[in-house]
């Protein structure tokens, strides 16, 4: 997000905890102590949790200091969803606690309650911390999740105040209203067609999503796979995960072209005959010789053309601005 006049509060939950926060004013609902194990994973919860050393971290703060701040959870029927606090939840459960402070929402909508989670997790992470799969889900909610915008600047203000901080000024309150990508990527410094892309993106079943994450699955080869369908997409992950195919831009754009007659079988013989190369066959470019020897000394001819194309797919990660031959971009919205 873009800095402001006034500077933001770091909505960490760890460094709630080590610093001593004192506690925060409850908005209509009140603070209530729940039981610790009553509070269920929201049903959409994009993000990743804590491990390692930072969740270690916690642990040992919330055994010093307890929980400080109160998650914000979600009423629905007699159950408790989290929307903000998963956290602090996990770590309170290994710390050994049987209850948490909560301030309760019961008069939420599920888009609402979205909100909550996904504007608290930008708030504590920032943008640029998360993953690929998690920008996607912040962008998708920010271009199309609630339409009631008076409503959605309510929540960021509550946000806001339980974070001890102003609204923000420029955090991009108009650019749902909007609805443009141009205005969102101009909020978080990225192409109109590059939030298109993460958009589209948020079709990938989950083990197509973990390669995006893990860096194994390049974003422009991620948003060629998201048209296929569901089965579709599970087998050709399946071919990844045995090491059959590998799941570049090339290959995934030839897979792409296969939708709705996409099997095992299929794929590997289109592969391996040819017949994908020749679906994306472009022109020759020539290089000077100083660029050539600069960059491609003692590089086999035949792995050059495959270095250029992933320097170019994560070149249009970071939001280039060439166009695309085929036009699948202008799809992808």
């Amino acid at each position: 997000m873009k800095a402001n006049g006034t500077k933001r509060k770091i909505f960490n939950d760890a460094v709630d905890l080590l610093s001593g926060a004192e506690e925060v004013s409850a908005p209509e609902n009140g603070i209530r102590m729940l039981p610790i194990d009553s509070i269920r994973l929201f049903r959409k919860h994009p993000f990743r949790l804590y491990e390692g050393e930072r969740l270690d971290d916690m642990v040992e703060s919330i055994r010093e200091h307890g929980i400080l701040n109160p998650v914000i959870v979600w009423k629905v029927g007699d159950n408790y969803e989290m929307l903000a606090g998963h956290n602090r939840q996990m770590a309170g459960k290994l710390a050994g606690l049987t209850e948490i402070p909560a301030i309760v929402k019961t008069d939420l909508t599920e888009e609402e309650a979205y909100v909550y989670v996904i504007e608290t997790n930008v708030i504590q992470r920032g943008f640029a911390e998360l993953l690929p799969s998690e920008k996607a889900a912040v962008l998708a909610e920010r271009y199309e999740k609630v339409s009631n915008q008076g409503k959605r600047n309510d929540i960021l203000e509550e946000i806001a105040r339980l974070n001890g901080s102003d609204m923000p000024e420029t955090c991009g309150h108009d650019v749902h209203k909007l609805k443009s990508r141009d205005a969102i990527g101009e909020e978080y410094g990225m192409t109109g067609r590059n939030i298109a892309r993460y958009m589209r993106v948020q079709q990938l079943e989950e083990p197509l999503r973990e390669r995006l994450d893990d860096g194994t699955l390049p974003l422009v080869a991620a948003v060629d796979l998201s048209y296929l369908s569901d089965k579709e997409q599970k087998t050709v992950s399946g071919l990844a995960e045995q090491g059959k195919i590998k799941l570049d831009v090339k290959t995934a754009k030839c897979i792409r072209d296969m939708a709705g007659n996409v099997t095992e079988k299929k794929v590997l013989e289109t592969l391996n005959s040819g017949k994908g190369k020749k679906s994306v066959a472009g022109k020759s470019i020539r290089l000077s010789v100083d660029v050539y020897e600069k960059y491609f000394s003692g590089v086999k001819s035949a792995e050059v053309a495959g270095i250029v194309e992933e320097a170019l797919a994560a070149w249009f990660e970071k939001g280039g601005e060439a166009d695309v031959p085929d036009g699948r971009d202008r799809e992808a919205g």
